[in-house]
């Protein structure tokens, strides 16, 4: 199930933004209600949140999964938004009971649709190990 676009106070730009796209999957099923019932809290604020263009939230009750999709006007925004007091309470309270993936990425043109349709992509890309640096010519 996914949820709607909490817009952010920052308008929808046609220039670059950033993405970040972070994904749990709970450990137990009753620790599913809480973790969302949080992001849910979270995004009810998104409207005043400096530099957010806003956030989308999604969740699949059958696989204990869940996440968020937001757009902002810079990396130092989604930095900033990381460091609160109440994102870091909540990921200190659910680090033991969920397994976290994650990515960012700057698009030039950006669409929910298409980038929830990227996904898996996107965070299987993320968790790959870097391939290793070539190695010098002579």
């Amino acid at each position: 199930m996914r949820g709607p676009l909490h817009p952010g106070p920052v308008a929808r730009t046609n220039g670059p933004v950033r993405v970040s796209l972070t994904e749990f999957t709970a450990r137990r099923m009753r620790d599913l209600p809480g973790i969302a019932r949080e992001g849910i809290a979270l995004s009810r604020g998104w409207w005043a949140m400096p530099g957010a263009i806003g956030v989308v939230l999604y969740v699949d009750a059958l696989t204990k999964t869940g996440g968020s999709l937001s757009i902002w006007e810079s990396e130092a925004d989604l930095r900033r938004f990381v460091a609160l007091p109440r994102h870091t309470a909540i990921m200190r309270r659910y680090r033991d009971r969920v397994d976290v993936r994650a990515t960012t990425w700057t698009a030039e043109n950006f669409s929910v649709s298409e980038a929830l349709k990227q996904r898996a992509q996107r965070l299987t890309a993320a968790a790959a190990p870097a391939a290793p640096a070539a190695p010098n010519a002579r």
